[in-house]
């Protein structure tokens, strides 16, 4: 009976020691659980600053390429009116010296 009763001790000690390690594997499981989540958590939250910085990113390239397109807009503008005032010019001289001969012709037949 006595060794009987110490055996009894013995596993219940044993069944006790066990159900306590399975808790504390558990409970172990669960921070790491725990601990993954956090950890995709902060991962899908920098993918997303990511995906924004990326997007901010691509906005200021399409913003300078308009300013490019702009300036070279401006530019060929710029080279029409130069273009134009040279014609003018030519123009405005012809017309010039046509009065001049013009003037030049009257002068003589006046004298």
């Amino acid at each position: 009976m006595h060794s009987n009763s110490n055996a009894i001790i013995k596993d219940t000690k044993k069944e006790e020691q066990a159900e306590e390690e399975e808790e504390q594997a558990e409970e172990e499981e669960e921070e790491q659980d725990e601990e993954e989540e956090e950890q995709d958590d902060e991962e899908e939250e920098q993918d997303e600053e990511e995906e924004e910085q990326d997007d901010e990113e691509e906005e200021q390239d399409e913003e300078e390429e308009e300013v490019e397109e702009q300036d070279e807009e401006e530019g060929e503008q710029d080279e029409e009116e130069e273009e134009q005032d040279k014609e003018e010019e030519e123009q405005d001289k012809e017309e010039e010296e046509e009065q001049d001969e013009e003037e030049e012709e009257q002068d003589e037949e006046e004298e």
